[in-house]
């Protein structure tokens, strides 16, 4: 049965074609989601049973769309449907499965990003924050390139090299001591398992006869290999993606990973994609002159049947915080011309530090906002501590919720004692906590080494048997007080910081509490609930809201209108504060002009760039700023790269529009 008609032909020749690897150069907007979904169908109707098929992207809410949106069109039994999933997902279910076979229990834990730089801050015995996430990184990025500890410490070019790739080793050590995995292992250890053992690469094989990969150009050299040891010899694959969207190398993710796939799969097919269903002629016209100065794997030129649009817009502006006045009123005012939406309205930055004066300016005009890219509430680490507890009240078989727990505040349980119970538990087949009990520790741990654990899990057993029968609020003001955790944090952070972790405390306590008391429920049951609570954090897609989001964090995303702002040298390229622009690699460039060509990408109908002339740095200082060099690669005909002009002036028809929209702001019309 052949595609729906709907499909242009370059879409229905990808959809299509069975023969062998596939690679599909998707440019933005071009609709490579229809064409994944739809070559399910064809590969359906063509005879290969639904649940082998297997259809990898990046994020958790991109695989939940593709699974409704190929719901909708393929009525199938839902036990017998594709496998949906991220990378990372697959490697859990690979590893549940089949873990045993390179030494994982069934039960294995994984660690958050938390969880994982506690144990490297212990490795590096200090409290330098900045250090431990730098480390942290580096021993992602090695682990994503398939680097081993004794390869890293014998590779260190530098003494900071030797020092984290020491620290590597002890980290990996403790972790698989553990029995747990960190984020990276759920890809590294599925590609072990395939490699080393005929019997579950023979199963995985069979069981994903034929695999679609999403955002393919964002792939590192571990899911590289992982997809290689998937599909074998026979190359049953597509894989889609746009190399002018690669911008995440800074953790890990490899664009010669589009070089390699031609030289590994000689009979590979490419098919592009340069229909833009999404943006106005006059924005893929600046997108496409922009892209030409970096290199090209795979020549496109995006097209658009959407006419030529409005203009483009480049405004000059004072400072920063003028820069967040004039977008906010702008938008104002085009919205109550337009009669558009607040959530038609999307506000794009290169770091986040940039929204903290678009929240205000959009506070001020009582303007509705969400934020994407940004650290949710339930992220930060004062109030993950406290919600280990409440994990651990719920399920003491959750190992890294009792590794977190019993580390904060610190009780003398260090990483040797873990390690030990970790092994043990793992002999045994139990939980850490369930161990902690057993008579046999007490001949691995000396009894100052096991008194601190068996006095935590007494405390743990008081608080799980008042939880499910005491008022919420009685045991969560005990727990807290118990943990002496404001001494915790005083200890641990200067004064300013400790007292505004405290203050994000007492909001959590405090919330908690009343949702109990609202919801009649026990501190057990709102433990229960805790996760799922955290999971719903940030959705927030159906309201009616501007977006702030980084730029990072908008790919794969779009809106009618967009505001790009702070498109300034030093900013979008970014630069270190030690950096000139003279002294940044060309890949490096190549980079961030990619990321300049997503933002300019999102807008549909129409788009507003904005730099300042000046800048805010640190509380009193300001420094001067220049246009970025995107701008005037953009081929804007009324742009100069040295203009001194002010912002421009506003036409009557905008300023009335404007002073419209204010007074509807206030509710006086």
């Amino acid at each position: 049965m052949p595609p729906p008609v709907t499909l242009n032909a370059p879409q229905r020749e990808a959809v299509r074609y069975l023969d062998g690897p596939c690679l599909v150069i998707a440019g933005a907007g071009s609709g490579k989601t229809r064409v994944i979904i739809h070559k399910i169908e064809h590969l359906i109707d063509s005879g290969i049973q639904p649940d082998r098929i297997g259809a990898i992207t990046f994020t958790n809410k991109a695989a939940s769309e593709m699974a409704e949106r190929l719901k909708a069109l393929v009525k199938m039994d839902s036990k017998r449907a594709p496998l949906v999933s991220t990378f990372h997902s697959l490697g859990v279910q690979m590893l549940r499965a089949d873990g045993r076979a390179i030494g994982l229990k069934r039960a294995f834990s994984i660690l958050d990003s938390d969880d994982a730089g506690a144990i490297v801050q212990q490795a590096l015995a200090t409290t330098d924050r900045k250090l431990v996430r730098n480390v942290q990184s580096r021993i992602s990025l090695w682990k994503n390139a398939l680097v081993e500890p004794d390869h890293a410490i014998k590779d260190a070019a530098t003494d900071e090299e030797l020092t984290a790739a020491r620290v590597y080793r002890e980290y990996a050590a403790t972790v698989a001591a553990y029995q747990a995995v960190d984020f990276d292992d759920l890809i590294k250890l599925p590609l072990k398992l395939l490699t080393e053992h005929q019997e579950a690469r023979e199963k995985w094989r069979a069981k994903l006869r034929y695999l679609l990969v999403d955002e393919y150009q964002d792939t590192n050299a571990c899911q590289y290999e992982l997809l290689k040891a998937i599909v074998g010899a026979r190359g049953a694959f597509t894989a889609v993606g746009d190399d002018d969207q690669s911008i995440y190398a800074w953790r890990g993710a490899s664009v010669e990973n589009l070089a390699r796939l031609p030289k590994d799969f000689p009979n590979l097919k490419v098919v592009k994609l340069e229909q833009n269903y999404r943006s106005t002629v006059r924005i893929l016209q600046a997108a496409n002159t922009l892209i030409t100065n970096n290199p090209k794997l795979y020549e496109k030129k995006l097209w658009s049947e959407h006419g030529a649009g409005d203009p483009i817009q480049v405004l000059a502006m004072e400072d920063d915080e003028k820069e967040a006045e004039s977008v906010v009123m702008r938008l104002s005012a085009h919205r109550f011309e337009r009669q558009a939406q607040f959530r038609d309205y999307a506000i794009l930055y290169r770091g986040n530090h940039q929204a903290r004066a678009f929240e205000q300016a959009l506070r001020r005009e009582r303007i509705p906002y969400v934020m994407s890219g940004g650290q949710s509430f339930f992220e930060r680490s004062e109030i993950k501590d406290l919600c280990a507890y409440f994990r651990l009240l719920a399920n003491d078989d959750d190992d890294p919720a009792f590794i977190r727990a019993v580390g904060v505040p610190r009780r003398g349980v260090g990483v040797a004692t873990l390690t030990t119970l970790g092994e043990y538990a793992a002999m045994r087949q139990v939980s850490m906590f369930a161990a902690l009990f057993e008579t046999g520790l007490e001949i691995r741990l000396a009894p100052r080494q096991l008194a601190p654990l068996r006095e935590f899990g007494e405390f743990i057993n008081r608080l799980s048997y008042r939880a499910p029968k005491e008022p919420a609020a009685q045991v969560l003001d005990d727990l807290v007080n118990a943990i002496s955790y404001r001494d915790h944090l005083a200890d641990g952070h200067e004064e300013r910081t400790a007292a505004s972790k405290w203050a994000n405390v007492v909001d959590f306590v405090e919330w908690v509490k009343k949702r109990a008391t609202e919801d009649e429920k026990t501190l057990l049951e709102m433990a229960q609930t805790i996760a799922l609570l955290t999971r719903l954090e940030g959705r927030e897609d159906d309201q009616d809201a501007v977006r702030l989001s980084t730029l990072h964090a908008s790919k794969g995303l779009e809106y009618p209108h967009v505001f790009l702002v702070g498109v300034e040298e030093g900013l979008l390229p970014h630069l270190g504060d030690s950096e000139s622009a003279d002294e940044v690699p060309p890949d490096r460039i190549e980079e961030e002009r990619r990321l300049m060509y997503v933002g300019i990408t999102r807008a549909q109908r129409s788009l507003h760039i904005t730099w300042c002339r000046t800048r805010k740095r640190g509380r009193d200082g300001k420094v001067e700023r220049q246009p970025s060099r995107f701008i005037g690669e953009i081929g804007l005909d009324d742009f100069k790269p040295g203009q001194a002009n002010t912002e421009p002036p506003m036409s009557g028809k905008d300023r009335l529009a404007m002073l419209k929209a204010m007074l509807a702001a206030k509710g006086l019309v």
